[in-house]
């Protein structure tokens, strides 16, 4: 019969789940390093149990050379001669045991065989947990809630404890000890302090266990999920394809009024699930992956990298990325490509400049800018400043560093550019009203209204002026003929302003202009 020792060692290996010689083993080590810290020796100790008795009994042991000349270790080692004067059949190569009385062991050697007993015990149980679980990663387990602590969960697996990270878990759950709920076994951490099982909730493995629960038509085949990407607590979406052209793989997931779908929903504390059926074809793919949102158009834009450019009306570009990009993160995780989204203004402005860099942009000479001068021209000119959009384009600090040009230089070229525009600030008078004008005071009209404006603005500005055609300048004119209202003097003293706002300004400017042709016509007559 056992002894009450042994027995209680066999009690111990089925709590912890490891072999009783394991603990007999480690039992023996501790009696062992305390035997030894008691006489204070260096020689080789080792210790045995008897099962039946339950006595511990250590001893020293020596191996047998053949000579002096063979002895490396005089305190573990004797020579065949010095054996056989002790036991005459001894052999070359044997042991010799000299038995230590273990009685005198105090209280301090009991204490560090404890220790080393429960840290040899802790080892094995260690080992056990890593051989029973480490090939079992990604597998969905039944788990208990044993204790939370500030930021972990920590589990009842039955043979071991597991914990769940803050990072694997959702943000939507909470838990109250004693709740069984399912984890994804992530991983064995063998080099943990405590329990050395990692857990998850966050992984994507538990939506498809909870789908395959749920979903008859995927548990035996029929639909098959091609991809998952998710967001613990926030949203998932579940990419499935059916092998029967008669079964709807979406249909078949939601269910019935949506009971299969809500089911998970319910499992996964309220998480959204977005089901979408899978397409070999990428384009077609991220389509039905950027659902809710309307896509215009898919193109591929680089089929080495996998990257895709997406292009959505501008009504539906935030909801395509979704809440803090969710949506479009999402489904590039489904896809695996890269998805550069964008709208149609956005797109339609990038093809316009690649358009206008290819034909080289615009570009106009800046002799064009007549308002310069000739001396400020060859200055800009050496200076490599040859057209009038790159003038355009520099800042007066710029404008400052080219030689030769000063402050007010660079005013001058900032009213001449702004001119040569069209924008004209308030006050300042164009040079073709400002013609017509000085025409006007000196009662010489050898151009008409429409040459003066043609030969200085253009023959755009000519055609229409603010809105006003010549058309309209010419019946302002013969209206203004058949009327003396105004004098010569009148007509001089009237100083003609164009104001971008005001139709009625030309035309008066218009009456002005045929008055003066009239008056200047009877002083000749």
């Amino acid at each position: 019969m056992a002894s009450a020792l042994y027995q209680s060692i066999e009690l111990l290996s089925r709590d912890k789940g490891i072999d009783p010689g394991v603990v007999v083993g480690a039992v023996e080590d501790a009696i062992a390093l305390a035997t030894r810290k008691y006489y204070k020796t260096q020689e080789n100790m080792r210790a045995e149990m008897d099962r039946e008795s339950g006595e511990i009994r250590a001893y020293v042991f020596k191996t047998v050379v053949e000579g002096p000349e063979q002895v490396e270790d005089e305190v573990n080692q004797m020579t065949l001669e010095q054996a056989r004067a002790l036991a005459p059949e001894v052999e070359i190569g044997a042991e010799l045991r000299f038995y230590k009385d273990t009685t005198p062991l105090g209280r301090i050697a009991a204490q560090m065989a404890k220790q080393v007993i429960f840290q040899k015990v802790r080892e094995a149980e260690r080992d056990t947990v890593f051989n029973e679980y480490n090939h079992r990663a990604g597998e969905v387990l039944t788990a208990t809630v044993k204790r939370l602590e500030p930021m972990d969960v920590i589990f009842d697996l039955g043979k071991a404890e597991a914990r769940m990270p803050k990072r694997e878990q959702s943000r939507l759950e909470q838990f109250a000890i004693g709740e069984r709920v399912r984890v994804v076994l992530l991983r064995v951490d063998r080099a943990a302090k405590g329990p050395q099982v990692i857990v998850s909730r966050a992984a994507p493995t538990l939506v498809q266990n909870l789908f395959q629960s749920e979903v008859p038509e995927i548990y035996d085949g029929t639909v098959s999920i091609k991809a998952i990407a998710r967001e613990a607590g926030e949203r998932t979406k579940i990419a499935v394809q059916s092998r029967d052209k008669d079964v709807d793989p979406v249909g078949a997931c939601v269910g019935m009024k949506g009971m299969r779908v809500q089911s998970i929903i319910r499992e996964l504390r309220g998480e959204k699930i977005d089901i979408i059926e899978y397409s070999d074809e990428i384009t077609t793919f991220a389509e039905k992956a950027l659902q809710p949102a309307k896509v215009s158009r898919v193109s591929i834009t680089d089929l080495g990298e996998k990257q895709i450019e997406v292009i959505v009306d501008d009504t539906q570009l935030s909801l395509a990325i979704g809440k803090k990009g969710q949506n479009v993160r999402l489904a590039a995780k489904l896809l695996q490509w890269k998805i550069d989204i964008k709208s149609e203004e956005e797109k339609r402005q990038e093809v316009e400049q690649q358009m206008q860099a290819m034909s080289g942009g615009p570009s106009t000479p800046i002799e064009q800018v007549t308002e310069l001068g000739e001396t400020i021209l060859e200055k800009l000119i050496a200076a490599g400043i040859t057209t009038v959009e790159t003038l355009a384009d520099m800042t007066p600090e710029q404008l400052e560093e080219v030689p030769g040009i000063g402050e007010k230089t660079v005013e001058k070229i900032s009213v001449a550019v702004r001119h040569y525009f069209g924008q004209y600030e308030e006050g300042e008078v164009r040079p073709a009203v400002a013609e017509v004008s000085a025409a006007a005071e000196e009662g010489s009209m050898e151009k008409t209204p429409e040459e003066i404006l043609a030969s200085e603005a253009g023959e755009g500005l000519a055609k229409e002026v603010n809105g006003i055609s010549t058309e309209d300048i010419a019946a302002a004119e013969d209206e203004a003929s058949d009327s003396d209202a105004f004098s010569e003097a009148d007509a001089r003293e009237e100083r003609i302003e164009l104001n971008n706002d005001s139709v009625d300004t030309l035309v008066n400017e218009a009456q002005d202009f045929s008055d003066e042709g009239i008056d200047d016509g009877r002083d000749r007559g």
